[in-house]
């Protein structure tokens, strides 16, 4: 992705068809930041690369240069995946994609997004919890969000401690 082709109006939109198979590189690279703590991500555990739904998908940029996926669990929104490419960060790009995913569940009815990440990670855990997420306890797991944690261990997401956050959107 070259930069000088990237345009940045600050909209936040829904991702075409045609754009979905192109985010991967934008995950990948973005992933790739992870390095820097110590953290690699295996082989084949590109989340973009599990929806073929762009309904499902809100990109910033063009072309993207960062995009939110996400679906429900547990009644709840859940943030299945939040990458910018490291060309693009620190502009104010994840925190857009954020706005926009917590503004689309409130329209569509949702009381709650929910998430999970690396608990330590500076862009990560406490970046959520600037933006009102709060660690939620095991206790409070619905059967869908252990199960979706239970996944992640078994792709071997697990690398540094992770947890389930929820911001309260009503």
């Amino acid at each position: 992705m070259t930069s000088a082709r990237f345009t940045d109006t600050g909209e936040v939109r829904w991702a075409r068809p045609e754009e979905l198979a192109g985010l991967a590189a934008v995950e990948v690279a973005a992933d790739g930041v992870f390095a820097q703590v110590g953290i690699t991500f295996p082989p084949g555990t590109t989340m973009i690369e599990e929806t073929d739904d762009p309904s499902r998908v809100l990109v910033a940029g063009t072309p993207p240069a960062g995009f939110a996926m996400f679906g429900w669990v547990d009644g709840a929104l859940h943030l299945d995946q939040l990458a910018v490419h490291p060309d693009h960060g620190r502009r104010g790009i994840g925190g857009r994609l954020l706005e926009a995913v917590c503004d689309h569940a409130t329209s569509a009815g949702a009381a709650a997004v929910t998430l999970t990440t690396f608990r330590d990670v500076p862009w990560n855990g406490p970046w959520y919890a600037q933006r009102g997420f709060a660690v939620l306890d095991p206790a409070e797991w619905g059967p869908e969000l252990v199960a979706l944690v239970e996944h992640e261990r078994e792709l071997g997401i697990e690398l540094a401690p992770r947890v389930v956050m929820r911001r309260v959107l009503l």
